[in-house]
Formats: C-alpha cells, sequence, structure tokens
C-alpha cells in the first residue's frame, strides 16, 4: 500500500531526518552500475536531490536532524568524497584530451602552410588550386583546425573550474561532453584533409593505388577512434541515462509519487539501522 504523497513529505525519522536528508544517506554497500566516471555519478545525485526538493514543503527545506544538519548540509557532508574523486577524475581526462587535442590543432595549422602542390612561384596561388580536392582539403583542413581549437578551449574551461558541487550538475558535464564531441569532429576532418591531399598527389596515378593509400590514410583515425571511442560511448550512454531519468521539465505528480516511495524505503532502512554513513 503506497504513502500519500502529503504525508510521505511530512515524514520525520528518528533521527530527524526529513525526506529530503534522505537523498544525502547512502548505504554502506551502494554501487552504482549505471555510471560511467564519478563526475556523472554526482550529476545523478545532485539531479536527484533537486527533483526531491521541488515536492518538499519550504519548512522542510531548512529543517534541522539530530545532528543539527540541513538537508544540504547532509547532502554536502556525504558526498565530499565523491566530489573530490570527480574532481580529480574529470581535471585527469580533460588534460589528457587537451593533449591531444593541440597536437591536431598543430598539425591542421601546419598543413595549411604546406598545402599540396606548393605555389606557384611567380603568382604565388597554389599549382592545384583548380582541383576538386582542393576545395575538399581547404575546408576540412579549417574545420579540423577549429574543432581542435574550440575543443582545447572547452578542455581548458574545464580545468579552470572551482568544481563547485552545482558545476557537476550541468556545467561540467555539458563541457565534457562538447569537449569529446568536438575532438573527434577534429581527428575526422584532419583525415579527411590527409586522403584529399594523397589525391591530389596521385591524381594521375592507377586507380588501385589510390585506393591503396585512401585506406592506408585512415588507419591513424581508426587507432584513435580503437581508442578513445569506448570512453566516449560511456559517457555518452551516462548522459542519455541522466536525460532519460532527469529531464529539464518539472514534475508530474505521477513521477514526485514514485521518487517519494524510494525516499521513504531508504528511510525505513536508516530508521533501522539507525547510523548515517
Amino acid at each position: 500500500m503506497e504513502v500519500p504523497m502529503k504525508r510521505l513529505v511530512r515524514k520525520i525519522d528518528n533521527e530527524g531526518n526529513s525526506i529530503l536528508h534522505t537523498v544525502g544517506i547512502k548505504r554502506k554497500d551502494f554501487v552504482s552500475e549505471k555510471m560511467e566516471g564519478p563526475a556523472f555519478l554526482l550529476q545523478e545525485e545532485l539531479l536527484w536531490f533537486e527533483r526531491v526538493e521541488e515536492v518538499t514543503p519550504p519548512h522542510f527545506i531548512s529543517h534541522h536532524n539530530s545532528q543539527n544538519l540541513s538537508a544540504e548540509g547532509l547532502f554536502v557532508t556525504a558526498n565530499s568524497e565523491l566530489r573530490s574523486s570527480a574532481k580529480e577524475w574529470m581535471k585527469s581526462t580533460a588534460e589528457g584530451s587537451s593533449v591531444v587535442a593541440v597536437l591536431i590543432a598543430t598539425v591542421a595549422f601546419a598543413a595549411a602552410y604546406t598545402f599540396p602542390g606548393g605555389p606557384n612561384q611567380s603568382t604565388g596561388v597554389p599549382v592545384l588550386v583548380n582541383k576538386p580536392f582542393f576545395v575538399v582539403f581547404t575546408v576540412s583542413d579549417v574545420l579540423s583546425l577549429t574543432f581542435a581549437l574550440t575543443s582545447v578551449v572547452t578542455f581548458l574551461s574545464i580545468l579552470s573550474s572551482p568544481f563547485r558541487f552545482k558545476d557537476f550538475k550541468h556545467t561540467l558535464p555539458n563541457k565534457l561532453m562538447a569537449g569529446f564531441t568536438f575532438l573527434f569532429l577534429s581527428v575526422a576532418m584532419m583525415m579527411v584533409a590527409f586522403g584529399s591531399t594523397i589525391f591530389l598527389t596521385i591524381y594521375n596515378k592507377e586507380n588501385w593505388a589510390k585506393v591503396t593509400l585512401y585506406s592506408v590514410s585512415f588507419i591513424p583515425v581508426c587507432i584513435f577512434a580503437l581508442s578513445y571511442f569506448p570512453l566516449y560511448s560511456s559517457l555518452s550512454k551516462t548522459y542519455k541515462y541522466l536525460l532519460e531519468n532527469f529531464p529539464l521539465t518539472k514534475l508530474v505528480l505521477s513521477k514526485p509519487c514514485m521518487m517519494m516511495s524510494k525516499c521513504l524505503k531508504c528511510c525505513q532502512v536508516q530508521t533501522s539501522e539507525s547510523h548515517i554513513p
């Protein structure tokens, strides 16, 4: 039998914890199997706290338990270690990815001044400027440089972040996903530019030579994808999970009831154990 929502949100356990306090209370054996990375686990906790807070009466939000802790204070205390882990994980991921992005930007920038065929000695105009693949090379090289620099700026903004609790709710995860997206786009555009250079260089060669060299040119991007795509894929799945379970729209009546039922179970467990980890 489900407890009515109005009674549920006003429930106080033996230790003075409201339904909002229970969000910050974790079981000792709790292990998340859906989150990839501590930053996304902390984001889930923050979104969960926000959702429960929306249906909690105002006077219960500032309520203090028997340890003289508000719900927000208990949440911060319980998740301080997770925040430290999320900060270190986010910084190490951003640092490693920014190094790769800088290398790609360097290559793309150098390629703009060493275009295939070289310039005409008298006019300075590229010799192969009228070839179709020269346009492809120019556009892809510019896009690669643009995406790489955007990725670098994004990762640097993560490193310069104060890493507050509220930053892990949307700002930092969004920046990390944007940085990875721009990084993969820059790699893809760089390989397109490299392939275009190969075609321009062997324009009059046999078709088998074109196919062979063009295929070989994509070996680096395949290796890069095999190395980084699993991480990007896992982060994408995690982000999708968060969006599905914590949409940005306001709560409907049925959703809070389900959420409060979960909180009630947690509250009952904590009451029986009489221990806050």
